[in-house]
């Protein structure tokens, strides 16, 4: 086998000891913004502590998902490691982002339009059903399986390795370059990632559902039509009975008027 350039990440970098805490401070850190959101969130509209867990446990199990495909990825081969970390993740963030986004879509589309009402990304039911989580959670890591399946074609395309010199050719330093690779930028673009995608999943205030005891959703406008309608019959009811009361009072005073007075003459 070829050597591998000084610059370079050695075989296994990645999952040994010193690249696995960086991983496990990567996790903490990253997995903190969602929590700083939850705390950004309107205190009307917050989500409670076990909605937020079940929303945000998706996007742990699908990043967990990406992060050890793309670590079995970079070993494949003679080339640098962290350099092939590099491009899988810029790609996951760029091209895949937008996958991750057309996945949601379509998936909520499809499960709005079969009335599969638990497996709505964000809706749990009330009280909020495990199954429905774990529904969604095998939903979403379909998302991420096929967004990865994506990407690996995708680095099937010549001309990654003229990239891989680019990226961190400068950098001397093995430590350096897997600090830069599973640290630094991770942290700043998972943030992002987190975010956007925790905002993509949870559920919608502004369009809030609510679910009857059928399981059916009750949207608001239908809420407030029916409820409109109600008053309105209401209002109905009271004036027709104003109205019958009225000519009620109405005959009462006819009839008065057309009975014959008498007058007693003494």
């Amino acid at each position: 086998a070829s050597p591998r350039p000084a610059h370079g990440c050695g075989s296994g970098a990645l999952l040994g000891r010193f690249g696995v805490l960086l991983q496990a401070l990567l996790a903490l850190c990253a997995f903190s913004t969602l929590m700083l959101k939850r705390f950004k969130e309107p205190k009307a509209e917050r989500r409670p502590w076990r909605i937020w867990f079940y929303d945000t446990s998706k996007q742990a199990i699908g990043a967990l998902f990406i992060h050890f495909a793309n670590v079995f990825l970079s070993d494949l081969t003679e080339e640098d490691p962290c350099s092939l970390y590099l491009i899988n993740f810029i790609l996951d963030a760029t091209l895949g982002m937008l996958l991750i986004w057309l996945g949601v879509k379509v998936v909520s589309w499809i499960v709005q339009h079969k009335k599969y009402t638990y497996l709505v990304f964000g809706e749990y039911g009330d009280p909020p059903q495990a199954a429905a989580w774990i529904g969604q959670c095998i939903l979403y890591l379909l998302i991420m399986v096929f967004e990865k399946t994506v990407i690996s074609l995708v680095l099937l395309i010549p001309g990654w390795t003229k990239l891989q010199q680019i990226l961190l050719g400068y950098i001397p330093n093995p430590q350096l370059e897997l600090v830069l690779v599973m640290f630094a930028v991770p942290f700043i673009v998972n943030a992002i990632m987190f975010w956007v995608v925790d905002s993509l999943i949870m559920r919608k205030y502004k369009q809030k559902d609510t679910l009857d005891i059928n399981g059916s959703i009750e949207a608001p406008q239908a809420r407030r039509t029916e409820e409109s309608q109600v008053l309105l019959s209401a209002d109905m009811d009271f004036d027709q009975s104003e109205s019958d009361q009225d000519v009620s009072g109405l005959q009462g005073t006819n009839q008065r008027m057309m009975q014959p007075k008498y007058q007693v003459v003494i």
